[in-house]
C-alpha cells in the first residue's frame, strides 16, 4: 500500500545565484515541479510515494529521476519521451525572495503524458492522490489528469488538489478558471494561495472566498496559505487563522509544496477522513505545516529545500521558546 501518488509536472528550476563579474545572472540547476516537490516533502517525513509524469530523454530528465529516487520517491510511473525535452523553468526573485517564472515548455515533456500511460494501479493502491492545474494546461496531459482523478474517485482514494496557478502557461484565463474548478470538483483537500482564492472567487476576503469554495464544491478541508502570515483554513462552517513562523526568506519556491506535503503527512497520521478531524486537531496540523513552509523558504530551490521532521520540529520548538 502506498501513501501518496502524485501526477503532473517535474522539471528543472534554474534558480538565481548572483551575477558574474560582468553583471550577467548566474543560475543554479534545481529539480522541481509542484507535485514532485510535495512527494519529496512526504518522503522525507517517512511516507511511501510514487510519481506519475513524463521527462525528456536528456541529461535534465536523467538528473530528475536520480534526484527523485535518491529522495525516496518511487519512479515506476515516470515515462521517458524522445519527442520533447524535459521542461525547464527560470525563477526570478525579487528583493523579498518572492518568485515569478519563465517557462521553456513549447512543448515540454510533461505536457506529453498520455492517458494510457497513467499507471492506474499506483493510484488504486494509494491512500491519497495529489495533482495540480499545470497538467491541465495542454493535451494530452489534461486528459491523463482527468483519467487519474476519475480512477482515484472510483476507488475511494482521497484527492488532494493544489491549483498552483501559473498564468503565463494558459492561453485563456477563463479556461484556467474552469479547469481549476473541474479539479476542485474532485477534491477532498485543497491548498490555495491568496491570489488563487481571489482568482477563483473574485474576492480578497478570506472568509467569504473560502465559504464560496466550500459551498460550491463541499470540500472538507480548505487551506489558504498566506506566506509568512500563516494559513487561513475552512472545515465546513468552522474557519480560522493559524499564524506562521519567522524565517529568513531566501527563496519562496516550493514553500507551498512543503506545506502541502506536511499537511498530507498529518492527515495520513490521523488515519481518518478529513471531515472527521476536529478543529483543535486541525489547528495543530496547520502549525506543523506552517513550520514546514518556514523551513523551505530559508533555502534556495524547491526539492533541495523540502524539510525533514527534525527541521520542522526545530522551528516549532524555537517559536515555543521565544
Amino acid at each position: 500500500m502506498l501513501d501518496v501518488t502524485a501526477l503532473g509536472e517535474v522539471l528543472i528550476d534554474f534558480t538565481p545565484l548572483g551575477c558574474t563579474e560582468n553583471g550577467n545572472p548566474i543560475y543554479e540547476q534545481n529539480p522541481g515541479g509542484a507535485p514532485a516537490n510535495v512527494l519529496v516533502a512526504l518522503a522525507r517525513l517517512g511516507a511511501r510515494t510514487e510519481f506519475i509524469g513524463k521527462i525528456g530523454d536528456d541529461e535534465f530528465g536523467r538528473s530528475i529521476r536520480e534526484v527523485l529516487q535518491r529522495s525516496g520517491v518511487g519512479t515506476s510511473g515516470l515515462i521517458v519521451t524522445e519527442d520533447a525535452v524535459t521542461t525547464l523553468a527560470f525563477v526570478h526573485l525579487d528583493e523579498q525572495g518572492e518568485r515569478t517564472f519563465s517557462f521553456c515548455r513549447k512543448p515540454g515533456a510533461d505536457i506529453l503524458l498520455q492517458a494510457e500511460e497513467v499507471q492506474e494501479e499506483l493510484i488504486r493502491s494509494s491512500k491519497v492522490f495529489h495533482c495540480g492545474s499545470i497538467s491541465m494546461t495542454e493535451e494530452p496531459a489534461r486528459t491523463a489528469t482527468l483519467r487519474a482523478l476519475a480512477c482515484a474517485k472510483e476507488n475511494g482514494v482521497l484527492v488532494s488538489i493544489d491549483p498552483n496557478l501559473r498564468k503565463p502557461l494558459w492561453r485563456d484565463l477563463m479556461q484556467a478558471r474552469e479547469a481549476i474548478r473541474t479539479l476542485l470538483s474532485y477534491a477532498d483537500v485543497v491548498k490555495l494561495s491568496e491570489e488563487e482564492l481571489a482568482f477563483l472567487t473574485g474576492t480578497d476576503d478570506l472568509a467569504a472566498g473560502s465559504l464560496m469554495i466550500y459551498e460550491d464544491f463541499q470540500i472538507p478541508l480548505i487551506f489558504v496559505t498566506l506566506g509568512g502570515r500563516g494559513c487561513y483554513y475552512r472545515a465546513g462552517q468552522a474557519a480560522g487563522h493559524v499564524s506562521g513562523y519567522d524565517a529568513t526568506v531566501v527563496d519562496t519556491t516550493g514553500a507551498g509544496d512543503a506545506f502541502t506535503g506536511a499537511m498530507l503527512y498529518q492527515i495520513l497520521l490521523k488515519g481518518r477522513r478529513p471531515s472527521d478531524i476536529d478543529e483543535t486537531e486541525l489547528r495543530g496540523m496547520i502549525a506543523f505545516a506552517n513550520a514546514a513552509g518556514a523551513v523551505a523558504v530559508a533555502k534556495r530551490g524547491a526539492i533541495p529545500a523540502m524539510p525533514g521532521i527534525d527541521d520542522i520540529r526545530k522551528v516549532m520548538r524555537r517559536d515555543e521558546n521565544l
